[in-house]
């Protein structure tokens, strides 16, 4: 009887014993679980970003799409972080990497899914000749500022008709509103510029637009939309390109008010 008992408890020790040896922690199943979400969020991203460059026709208008994908990255986590109105579809995207003879500013709604307009846009003195090499948010710099900002009002300034802007990534163009950095039109922004001088006449560090279009350009963008300054620095950074974010991408209004049309 004795034996049979400690028989008994010897099966079920080695039976629990097996049981533990072979269990492991479901950590990996999450974490698996968690990168496809996020692999499948980014690639819902991706072809939404996709469709808007192709319809846009945005390669014909010279703008690169990993430029666009950033602006587009910024644009969604200025909207998750409350920066951005909810009904707010205008990207204005502006390319320093480009030379000031080609037309390198994008007005883009990316819920219609067109580009309103492609026009030159001036960059600052300091920043280079034809294409900006150098950018700061110093004062006095006459330097163009790379990054996100957010538009604001217009106003009558020494420029005539101009719109404010507030630059959005400290250390790099946070100080916009202190140094009176704005859209605004410029004589030296035409045709008869790049023909004189090879290229646009420059800014002290605003982006500055054409006369004849500076209306369209101000009535398009005024009132909290986006606006991205790309250039060739490789110390920018910013935490609106978080691409973490994109995991909740089809939670924003962006998505889903596209996903209706």
């Amino acid at each position: 009887m004795i034996r049979k008992r400690f028989l008994w408890i010897f099966c079920v020790f080695l039976l629990f014993s097996v049981t533990i040896i072979s269990w492991k922690p479901s950590t990996n199943t999450n974490i698996s679980a968690n990168t496809k979400m996020i692999a499948s969020a980014k690639e819902v991203f991706n072809q939404y970003v996709n469709t808007i460059y192709q319809t846009a026709k945005l390669e014909q208008a010279g703008l690169d799409i990993s430029v666009f994908q950033k602006a587009f990255i910024g644009y969604i986590n200025l909207k998750l972080d409350h920066k951005l109105p909810q009904n707010s579809s205008v990207i204005t995207v502006v390319d320093f990497s480009k030379p000031s003879r080609q037309k390198r500013m994008w007005i883009i709604d990316v819920l219609s899914k067109q580009l309103l307009l492609n026009t030159w846009v001036a960059h600052g003195q300091g920043s280079g000749d034809d294409i900006a090499t150098q950018f700061s948010d110093n004062n006095d710099s006459h330097q163009s500022s790379l990054g996100f900002y957010l538009t604001d009002d217009v106003y009558m300034g020494k420029h005539g008709r101009s719109l404010r802007l507030d630059g959005l990534d400290e250390g790099f163009n946070a100080k916009a509103r202190a140094r009176a950095i704005v859209v605004h039109a410029a004589d030296y922004v035409c045709q008869n510029s790049i023909d004189k001088l090879g290229r646009l006449g420059r800014s002290f560090g605003c982006p500055a637009v054409s006369p004849e279009v500076r209306d369209q350009v101000i009535d398009d963008i005024k009132g909290k939309t986006v606006l991205f300054i790309n250039g060739n620095n490789s110390n920018y950074t910013s935490k609106y390109l978080d691409e973490n974010s994109l995991e909740n991408f089809a939670d924003t209004s962006a998505y889903q008010i596209a996903a209706t049309r």
